[in-house]
């Protein structure tokens, strides 16, 4: 895989795979492209040559299949700060597999956001924010998380709650994508993909 931006290359002859069981770090510093290739994953940046393959086939051919496996969080939450946590949710689970109340409190109380499940999102803090935008992996079947800096305004708990969900998740099989400045600290296999040192060797 090769892309540029304003005419500098960010990484060229790049290709990696990811396992179901695995978890992914994207590293490299500030500007060395590891939001570009999320975003080029998840078809959201189509400003690169090369090929994703899913299963196999190129994505291109089995679209469908690949976007009903992925859940996608970025920089921005993607939450509606005029709905509460739970009509969020609910908006969120109607673009893919539906979920009862009884899932959605479910993974609200997981986030530890029992008591702010009726709150407009606006009233609530840029954490807990966070914290509804990742309450979408657990009512979502994606099978592939691809994360970009998710831990950005947790605080202590925040941070080991969502390590031990993204443990969890590798470990009955799913697929771990993410960058984070954070070290990681999780119970699950793991692996590093460096854009700074691919970027020197390539």
């Amino acid at each position: 895989m090769f892309c540029e931006r304003d005419e500098r290359i960010l990484f060229s002859d790049l290709h990696f795979d990811v396992a179901g069981g695995e978890l992914v770090q994207v590293k490299g510093s500030n500007g060395s492209g590891k939001t570009s290739l999320l975003r080029i994953l998840c078809g959201l940046n189509e400003d690169f040559s090369g090929a994703i393959l899913w299963k196999g086939e190129p994505v291109v051919d089995v679209r469908e299949d690949f976007l009903a496996s992925m859940i996608y969080i970025g920089h921005r939450a993607g939450v509606n700060r005029i709905l509460t946590p739970r009509e969020n949710l609910l908006w969120s689970a109607s673009l893919q597999a539906p979920a009862d109340d009884s899932q959605i409190m479910e993974a609200l109380d997981r986030l530890g956001l029992r008591a702010y499940e009726d709150i407009p999102c606006r009233n609530l803090s840029a954490g807990q924010t966070q914290r509804v935008a990742l309450a979408r992996l657990l009512i979502s079947r994606a099978s592939v998380w691809i994360l970009d800096e998710p831990f950005t305004t947790l605080d202590v708990h925040g941070v080991k709650n969502l390590e031990n969900l993204l443990a969890e998740h590798v470990s009955t099989g799913g697929a771990v994508i993410l960058t984070t400045h954070h070290p990681l600290n999780v119970n699950c296999r793991a692996r590093a993909l460096d854009l700074d040192h691919q970027r020197i060797n390539s």
